[in-house]
């Protein structure tokens, strides 16, 4: 099973504190699971460890995901990204959000790695009916 990584949800894994912490690592550990890593959730992890655990962690952070599988927005992920931050105004849906659900559709990915679920379980993507969200 693949699934597309939000912020939320790895974050959570790199925090030992978390509340999520355990629920998040138990994914990430599950055998014939593959994560695609949108590069904008690189970004915003990246600034979220800085502040709340200091550079050393988020020097750690970054090596860390030279292994992963990244994915940049195509030019098509960010028009789509556009379309959906319109579409969802009222949340509001944030560039970071859109980028799971561009690059998911992009993909035909079905499950999202988040703990975001006001915004996850509300999104409607173009290839399915619904996400199926993990951690259940």
């Amino acid at each position: 099973m693949i699934a597309v990584v939000d912020s939320g949800a790895l974050y959570a894994a790199v925090d030992l504190d978390d509340a999520a912490h355990h629920a998040c690592v138990a994914v990430f550990r599950q055998p014939g699971m593959q994560f695609v890593y949108p590069t904008l959730v690189i970004g915003e992890v990246s600034y979220l460890v800085e502040r709340r655990l200091g550079p050393g962690a988020e020097a750690a952070f970054l090596r860390s995901v030279a292994p992963l599988d990244l994915e940049a927005p195509t030019p098509v992920d960010w028009v789509r990204m556009a379309d959906l931050v319109a579409q969802y105004r009222d949340f509001p849906l944030g560039a970071v959000d859109a980028s799971v659900t561009a690059l998911a559709e992009r993909l035909g990915v079905t499950t999202v790695l988040t703990l975001d679920r006001r915004h996850f379980a509300v999104i409607r993507p173009a290839h399915v009916k619904a996400f199926n969200l993990l951690p259940e």
